[in-house]
């Protein structure tokens, strides 16, 4: 009788992000979401997102990194092309 293949276990998920929307009114201020990002269920930071501006806080970091919309594209340009 032929051996049965064995079928390939399924992809284990490396990343995970839990997200938190506020919205008191979109085009108010103090409106974001907050993203907590994980990679082997260890946490690797959050992420904050609003109108003016993103906010990094590391993993176990009390102060946060301040990072303007025209900086963070220039930065995402950076990695993605090489500029």
């Amino acid at each position: 009788m032929p051996q049965r293949k064995k079928k390939p276990s399924p992809a284990r998920r490396k990343h995970l992000v839990k997200a938190r929307f506020h919205v008191p009114g979109l085009s108010k201020a103090g409106s974001s979401l907050t993203l907590e990002i994980y990679a082997d269920e260890l946490k690797l930071g959050t992420l904050q997102i609003g109108r003016g501006s993103l906010y990094w806080y590391g993993r176990n970091r009390k102060k946060r990194k301040r990072i303007n919309w025209t900086d963070f594209a220039d930065m995402m340009d950076d990695l993605a092309y090489g500029n």
